[in-house]
């Protein structure tokens, strides 16, 4: 029965298959190009739209990129195994830490783009806080870089009238970020709340995360919330669905 269901598979299907078992198993490692569609039609004895189609199962599952007039390669890039509950601990972020830290290991993470402005709230992050629409919020947006590739776009949005004169207000944070200055506020999250969704991503966030054509996105929002269930951040998050493994680890 399994081998009917193989057969069943569309060739471009079976032709991916196998290329991804190889990946796997080492035959072509980081980097390497993977066979062209020229190769894939004499050895498969298929059209060109059939390999094209085969190569593309590969790069919208994250495993390969096009290089313009150079090919299909396996992508060089680890993904970040990003764990989802033991990064928000306050031992993480209360002992200066950033959140980050053991999910990149050694790898060289920057901040390239950062704006901290004030703007009235939009009506559904101003439910999410608990404020009037149009009140004063934070707002900070990033763009975090991992190996000199764009993994995520992050925008928090924060109670003025908590964060105002503190360090959440520069673009420099401080040690442990802005939870850690929460906390010396009075407001150190006690809780969170994670909603997540995957969708197609906009023509913005293609160019901003360089996204491969057909590339997916994970949205995640959290919302922090203080001692007193009151809510004091919200963090808008878009994740390059190619460069993450998304992983939740707790007991039963």
């Amino acid at each position: 029965m399994a081998t009917q269901g193989a057969q069943r598979r569309a060739k471009y299907q079976r032709i991916a298959d196998e290329l991804r078992d190889a990946i796997q198993a080492g035959q072509y490692g980081p980097g390497a190009r993977l066979p062209g569609e020229n190769d894939l039609m004499a050895t498969y004895e298929v059209a060109r739209m059939t390999a094209r189609q085969a190569l593309g199962v590969l790069q919208n599952e994250g495993l390969a990129e096009s290089r313009k007039g150079a090919g299909v390669f396996v992508r060089s890039f680890r993904p970040i195994r990003r764990r989802g509950i033991q990064r928000l601990s306050a031992e993480q972020w209360g002992s200066g830490r950033s959140i980050w830290a053991e999910e990149i290991e050694d790898r060289p993470l920057s901040v390239d783009q950062v704006s901290v402005v004030e703007e009235p709230a939009p009506d559904r992050i101003a439910q999410a806080l608990g404020i009037a629409s149009g009140e004063a919020v934070c707002v900070r947006r990033r763009r975090y870089v991992l190996d000199g590739k764009p993994v995520m776009l992050a925008t928090s949005f924060l109670p003025s009238d908590v964060v105002a004169g503190s360090a959440i207000t520069q673009v420099d944070t401080g040690p442990g970020g802005i939870y850690a200055r929460l906390k010396e506020l009075g407001f150190g999250p006690v809780h969170y709340r994670e909603e997540l969704r995957c969708r197609m991503p906009s023509g913005e966030e293609v160019e901003r995360l360089s996204l491969a054509t057909g590339t997916p996105v994970v949205a995640v929002c959290r919302t922090a919330f203080a001692d007193g269930k009151r809510a004091v951040e919200v963090n808008e998050m878009t994740l390059d669905s190619a460069s993450y493994v998304l992983e939740y680890d707790w007991d039963a």
